[in-house]
């Protein structure tokens, strides 16, 4: 096995990479950022070494420098978790010339399912649903106006190196297609610095199911299961779950054949998710493959005891998969909250800052995988995400009563946090029964932004409140230089609340 792995990434996510290495006896290297000198994944990793300045294209998105510390440390191979540079063609090739391995699939893999345009022909070649659509990039306006006439509006306009809603709009006719597609033409070559678009028939209200897979050097593939991911908002998933509500026995047998087709298709190797779109007839079209680990994979492990973190670097080191299609048993439900520090009533308006107190929730059937700590001061330069919380339940209605819990008990003070927005949506009645697709957010959007209050909340403040109250009791005592006015303003609000002398 190997003996010392690089993760090139941060966050949760490289904590989560290094806690299965350290079970398999592997050496940890982290490396970090200006910004992130303090975080988390560098404390707990065995070495770290600094590889740039804070912003994303000067460290974490610097080949050079991620292989120059891997060659420092004599790491056998890299890690790259999820973004960054983890879909990133070239930077698998640049590790094998190094002589470093990469944990995940080739370059072929990377770039052909990276590209949507490719990746659509791949799949039909395979035998794989797609949405009906364009075959190949288009470049005149004669071209774009038939195209989208045949398909039949509305449609979707599509960034072929698109990802997280960039370079995508919604087009219900022919006097906006153009413009349409120029715009995000624009968007897409900013974003990804590729301008290439294609047309896709849109799906109204669907579900988005995504199915994990697995697959080893020796051609053995396999499917884990499906996650629902249709909470989303601006095309950013939001709370995950499996197994999901919409699925039968018949349609993950159908829909898990065709996931492995698609990895088949690319000669796939290590962990991948097939996602797919799914109406409410139970029609499904492919979507995309993401060539990498999900941010959603704990809700995999949690129904299944499958620690996708070690396969994927048992597969890299040269393994055969030690499970078989019939090995995978799901049992019991879990769900995922994604745990942002940003303002959702503000238009989800990221929240850096410093951390004052931060409580994470705990108890049976929960885990939270996440990198703050009192103290540490959130960066502005990436991505707001913060936490995931998880909880496993022996059905759906156990899950949705933990996660309700869970949420309540988390507490983080210095920054604001999407944890009331995510309250709202375990309170929506529709969501409860399982009745939900990707417009759940916008449909329900004046329920889920009033704000919410957990049934502990007000008492804990107040307890709080107490405790500090007699603090400053006892202060006042012994100090003559204490703020009296500053006393009485408390005292004066938990005398309101009914408590304190």
């Amino acid at each position: 096995m190997f003996k010392k792995i690089l993760i090139a990434n941060r966050g949760e996510i490289a904590i989560r990479v290094i806690r299965s290495c350290k079970e398999m006896g592997i050496t940890t290297v982290a490396v970090y950022s200006d910004a992130d000198r303090r975080s988390l994944h560098v404390r707990i990793a065995d070495e770290a070494y600094h590889i740039g300045e804070s912003s994303s294209a000067q460290s974490y998105l610097r080949m050079d420098k991620i292989i120059e510390a891997a060659k420092k440390s004599n790491a056998e191979a890299i890690h790259p978790g999820y973004g960054f540079l983890s879909e990133n063609a070239e930077f698998t090739e640049a590790c094998n010339k190094a002589g470093i391995k990469f944990i995940g699939p080739d370059a072929y893999a990377i770039s052909t399912m990276g590209d949507k345009i490719t990746a659509r022909k791949k799949m039909i070649e395979a035998g794989v649903s797609v949405v009906p659509g364009t075959k190949g990039e288009m470049r005149d306006n004669a071209t774009i106006l038939k195209s989208a006439k045949e398909i039949g509006y509305p449609v979707m306009v599509k960034a072929s190196a698109g990802g997280g809603g960039k370079g995508m709009r919604l087009v219900k006719s022919e006097e906006e297609i153009i413009n349409a597609v120029k715009m995000a033409k624009s968007e897409a070559k900013s974003a990804f610095g590729n301008d290439a678009v294609y047309l896709e028939k849109f799906v109204n209200s669907p579900h988005h199911i995504e199915f994990q897979v697995l697959a080893d050097k020796f051609g053995n593939t396999i499917h884990i299961n499906e996650r629902e991911c249709s909470v989303q908002r601006r095309h950013q998933k939001v709370v995950e779950e499996t197994p999901s509500p919409l699925m039968t026995a018949a349609l993950r047998q159908k829909m898990g054949a065709e996931a492995v087709a698609a990895a088949k298709a690319v000669n796939y190797e290590g962990a991948g998710t097939v996602e797919f779109l799914v109406d409410n007839d139970l029609n499904y079209y492919f979507l995309e493959m993401n060539t990498r680990l999900q941010v959603e994979h704990p809700v995999t492990e949690q129904t299944t005891g499958i620690d996708l973190v070690k396969e994927q670097i048992r597969i890299a080191y040269g393994e055969k998969l030690s499970l078989k299609q019939e090995d995978v048993i799901l049992f019991g439900h879990s769900m995922e909250c994604r745990i942002y520090a940003e303002d959702a009533e503000n238009n989800f308006m990221p929240s850096p800052g410093k951390i004052k107190y931060v409580k994470e929730p705990a108890g049976i059937g929960v885990r939270n995988d996440g990198y703050i700590y009192k103290g540490f001061e959130i960066p502005i330069h990436y991505d707001p995400m913060i936490s995931k919380l998880i909880v496993w339940g022996k059905d759906r209605q156990e899950a949705i009563n933990r996660m309700k819990r869970a949420l309540c008990e988390y507490r983080i003070i210095g920054v604001k946090t999407s944890i009331r927005f995510l309250m709202k949506i375990f309170e929506n009645k529709e969501f409860i029964a399982g009745n939900y697709n990707t417009q759940f957010i916008e449909t329900y959007s004046e329920e889920l932004f009033s704000g919410a209050t957990c049934e502990n909340e007000d008492i804990e403040n107040i307890s709080a409140i107490t405790v500090f109250l007699e603090y400053l009791d006892q202060v006042s005592l012994h100090s003559s230089t204490i703020n009296t006015q500053q006393i009485n303003k408390w005292k004066d609000y938990g005398r309101r609340k009914g408590i304190g002398n």
